[in-house]
């Protein structure tokens, strides 16, 4: 791997860099993102092959886990290796104590990652409309491969997939799952093959009293606004999460766990696993 050090603000590369972090547009022009951490980039390493480049401050050659990283992806056409200042990394990293490595990716296209055995029959797909928060997004996109989901369909004014929060708070979920931005969900509702389902606390229906085997797919809404009227139609059915002491309703990211692996739940049990 070749490697070489950047100390000046001024630096083509750092100015990439610094525009990858802050800018949706950015990352959706060049089709690159920026991962952080060595797990992250490990997930990727292990799912899609190697990134473009690792950037890593000069303070982290000293750590064991990132030696170790270093050791995983080290292949002759490897990505070569950018050694940041202490200073000039800690702008570009999204946590306030910096990891010490982060990597320069391509976005993977959906149509890279496989389709999991058996989907085409059992179907799981998961909507979400106007998700703004990145750590709510990325917790969904982690549940949602974690209980078998093949695509995840985002509609316009969701976070962005692909910024730094949310693919960290996706801790590698983003390799796993299709991810689909800028979907029309309620056409994607309408020629799903199975069941669409939305959660309201108004719903007579409880999610356990729901069959949820065979093809699914879950739609959430704005955390605070819920689902616009156009998607909701799309929907065939609406549930309720059953809840006790006087709570109203749970954090969407919670909310569609539970949904998520109550499927799983009946799949397991319907294959006679407990």
């Amino acid at each position: 791997m070749k490697s070489k050090s950047i100390a000046s603000r001024e630096n083509p590369f750092f100015k990439q860099l610094i525009k990858l972090k802050n800018s949706v547009r950015q990352r959706r022009v060049a089709g690159q993102t920026l991962l952080d951490g060595p797990h992250l980039i490990s997930a990727y390493q292990l799912a899609l092959g190697p990134p473009r480049s690792l950037i890593m401050s000069e303070a982290s050659w000293g750590i064991a886990e990132i030696k170790d990283l270093l050791g995983q992806i080290k292949t002759e056409k490897g990505p070569d290796v950018v050694v940041l200042s202490d200073a000039l990394f800690r702008q570009i990293s999204p946590v306030q104590t910096p990891t010490g490595v982060m990597a320069l990716i391509d976005i993977p296209s959906s149509g890279i990652i496989p389709l999991q055995e058996g989907m085409e029959n059992d179907a799981f797909y998961v909507l979400l409309e106007a998700i703004q928060d990145p750590g709510n997004l990325g917790s969904i996109l982690r549940s949602a491969a974690a209980a078998g989901a093949s695509d995840v369909y985002l509609s316009d004014g969701c976070a962005d997939a692909w910024s730094p929060k949310t693919v960290r708070a996706g801790m590698g979920a983003h390799f796993l799952i299709r991810i689909h931005e800028q979907s029309d969900l309620a056409e994607v509702g309408r020629k799903f093959g199975g069941k669409v389902i939305a959660t309201s606390s108004d719903a007579k229906k409880s999610l356990y009293g729901t069959r949820l085997s065979g093809p699914v797919a879950f739609v959430f809404g704005n955390e605070g606004m819920g689902l616009s009227e156009r998607v909701l139609q799309a929907t065939g059915e609406q549930i309720r999460i059953p809840m006790s002491g006087g709570t109203e309703s749970l954090n969407v990211a919670a909310a569609a766990a539970v949904c998520f692996f109550e499927r799983a739940r009946q799949i397991k049990l319907a294959a006679g696993n407990t």
